[in-house]
C-alpha cells in the first residue's frame, strides 16, 4: 500500500512539473539562460577571487621572510654604525689626553735646562708625537668608516622601505 502510494505522488509530480513547463512557454527558457550566464559570470569572479588569494599568500610569505631579513641587516648596521661613533668618542676623547700631555711636556721643556732631564723629555715628547699621529691616524680612518656605515644604513633602510612597499601593494590588491 505504501508502494503504491509513494508511486503515485511520485507520477504526480512528474505530471505537474511537465505541465507547469509547458504552460510557461518560452518565458522562463529565456529567463533560466540570463540566471545561467549570470551565475557563470558571478562563478568565474569568485574562482579568479579565490586564485588571487591562493597565489598572494606564498608572495605575502616571502615579503615577510625578506621584510623580516631586511630589518635584520638594518639593526645589525645600525649597532655597527653605533659601535664606529663609541669607537670614535673614546679615540677623540685619548687623542685630547694625549694632546693636553702634549702641551704640558713642551711647557716643561721650555722650563728645564738640565741637558739629561732635557734628552728624557724630548724622547718622551717623540713617542708622544708618534702616539698622537697614530690616533689622528686611527680617528681618521674611523671617521671614514662611519660615513661608510652611515651610508650602508641608508641603503639597507632603502630596501626595507622598498619591501615594506610591496607588502603594503600586495595588501591593497587583497582588499579588492
Amino acid at each position: 500500500m505504501k508502494r503504491v502510494t509513494w508511486t503515485l505522488v511520485a507520477a504526480t509530480l512528474v505530471v505537474i512539473a511537465g505541465w507547469s513547463g509547458t504552460v510557461a512557454g518560452q518565458a522562463p527558457v529565456a529567463q533560466d539562460q540570463d540566471l545561467t550566464a549570470a551565475l557563470l559570470v558571478e562563478v568565474r569572479g569568485l574562482r579568479q577571487a579565490m586564485e588571487r588569494m591562493a597565489s598572494a599568500g606564498p608572495r605575502i610569505q616571502l615579503a615577510l621572510g625578506r621584510l623580516q631579513l631586511q630589518e635584520q641587516r638594518v639593526n645589525t648596521m645600525l649597532r655597527r654604525h653605533d659601535d664606529i661613533k663609541s669607537q670614535i668618542a673614546s679615540t677623540e676623547t685619548q687623542l685630547g689626553q694625549l694632546r693636553d700631555s702634549q702641551a704640558r711636556l713642551d711647557e716643561e721643556l721650555r722650563r728645564v735646562t738640565n741637558p739629561d732631564v732635557r734628552e728624557n723629555l724630548e724622547s718622551e715628547g717623540r713617542m708622544m708625537k708618534t702616539m698622537i699621529e697614530r690616533f689622528t691616524a686611527d680617528l681618521q680612518r674611523l671617521q671614514g668608516e662611519e660615513i661608510a656605515a652611515a651610508q650602508a644604513v641608508a641603503s639597507e633602510q632603502s630596501r626595507w622601505m622598498d619591501i615594506n612597499a610591496r607588502l603594503e601593494a600586495l595588501e591593497r590588491e587583497l582588499q579588492k
